[in-house]
């Protein structure tokens, strides 16, 4: 996970993440076991690369400065707008508040979500289901992760 401590969004995804490695998931579910993953927390944005994997994963035909860039009022617009996720980079480092946070990446199953603590729910539920027999592999509709 790529976080912002500042972000209300990206603490939120942060805590569903810790609960959901720690207790039972679905946390209504006590009989449950928690999901098994690996959570690592980076306070910084992702790389070029990672950026371009991140892409990949979560919206692949659009523009990355859509997916990756936030509404807030010290966020570019416009021509002034970065294009490449090379210059997108460069922003979140000088400015995070100009990036959607948080970025989660199930880097084995190939998925991402961007911004969006619904989509972080949404990986959450992937997991339970391939862990409860719903869901093999083969039927996830992603492409392979980097360590797959």
């Amino acid at each position: 996970m790529y976080h912002n401590p500042s972000s209300p969004p990206s603490n939120k995804a942060l805590g569903l993440l810790r609960a959901a490695i720690s207790g039972p998931y679905p946390p209504g579910k006590p009989s449950a076991p928690a999901l098994d993953f690996n959570l690592d927390v980076v306070e910084a944005p992702p790389t070029p690369d990672q950026l371009r994997t991140i892409l990949s994963y979560a919206a692949p035909s659009k523009p990355a400065s859509s997916v990756l860039l936030s509404a807030h009022p010290s966020a570019p617009t416009g021509t002034d707008q970065p294009q490449s996720v090379s210059e997108i980079h460069d922003l979140g480092t000088k400015n995070p508040n100009a990036v959607k946070w948080p970025i989660v990446v199930d880097w084995t199953g190939g998925q991402a979500s961007v911004g969006d603590v619904e989509g972080v729910k949404g990986l959450l539920e992937t997991l339970r289901k391939k862990r409860d027999g719903e869901l093999k592999d083969e039927e996830v509709d992603q492409p392979k992760g980097w360590f797959s």
